[in-house]
């Protein structure tokens, strides 16, 4: 019993991840994961997998070396047993690196991660992501978004090959910063609690070679099976006004739902042409 609260099984969670795999495994394809595991369920206590130990040999790995210089075996999920394998080890999270296979040292997309502080919630988090959307439309960039399976939203914006991650970083960092200067009341880029009351944060820390993201349609270890969901910006725009926490959360049933009914939302993420402009256009 994974989730007590609703009653949600690791055998929910197996049949949850084979039939979402369609969709899914083309975002873990050839990328490290970091694997949030919880084997007394969510009421207990969970740790991050980096280490791919006791795999059987079909399950492939990428070595990684890691920002402390440690060197880790990490999985790589390629296929349906592999993703069973590492769910059946009650990984209810997966986190992926920010690379696309084959080229781990540059970034596949920008990402922001777009954190509620208190008093702040989906609804405050959607209108954040609105006008992070209007700013990246002004450098010519077109962003896609998701849920976090927890209380924020991310923004992504897929890029080409051949960036670096200093020119990632540094785009988020500016387009942060430039958000909290013209909201300064509503939106933050800095993590300290103190300028977190009554603000999004808006991170972008995120975008640095070995930093991790929930990848899309993963559980997430919350009281109910909530999903890391890929929505589409008039979702964003019909949660912005009023009570996002409902409209913005989805369970297992409603993603298997809305997959079938309208296949990948966050595809373009695999499909990559956008370039970076230069730094003086932002």
């Amino acid at each position: 019993m994974l989730w007590p609260a609703v009653g949600f099984t690791k055998g929910d969670m197996l049949a949850y991840y084979e039939a979402i795999a369609p969709v899914l495994l083309p975002h873990l394809a050839g990328r490290p994961l970091t694997l949030g595991r919880f084997p007394a369920g969510v009421d207990g206590p969970g740790f991050a997998s980096t280490e791919c130990r006791g795999r059987p040999d079909w399950v492939s790995t990428v070595r990684v070396t890691l920002r402390s210089g440690e060197v880790r075996e990490q999985c790589v999920v390629d296929n349906l047993a592999s993703l069973l394998w590492v769910a059946n080890l009650c990984s209810i999270e997966l986190h992926a690196f920010p690379s696309a296979a084959g080229r781990l040292e540059e970034p596949a997309f920008v990402v922001f991660d777009l954190d509620p502080g208190p008093g702040t919630g989906l609804a405050e988090c959607a209108r954040t992501a609105l006008r992070l959307r209007d700013a990246l439309a002004e450098t010519g960039l077109v962003g896609i978004s998701k849920t976090s399976g927890g209380l924020g939203l991310h923004v992504y914006v897929p890029l080409a090959p051949g960036h670096a991650f200093e020119e990632s970083k540094a785009f988020a960092r500016a387009i942060a910063a430039r958000l909290a200067r013209e909201q300064p009341g509503a939106v933050t880029d800095k993590r300290a609690a103190s300028s977190r009351d009554g603000r999004v944060l808006i991170d972008w820390i995120p975008n640095s070679p070995r930093a991790l993201t929930v990848a899309p349609y993963s559980l997430s270890a919350a009281d109910a099976p909530s999903i890391a969901t890929p929505i589409g910006w008039d979702e964003v725009e019909a949660a912005a006004p009023g009570n996002a926490d409902d409209e913005l959360r989805f369970d297992p049933h409603q993603v298997l739902e809305r997959a079938a009914e309208i296949g990948d939302l966050f595809r373009p993420l695999l499909e990559p042409e956008q370039r970076l402009p230069k730094r003086s256009a932002f």
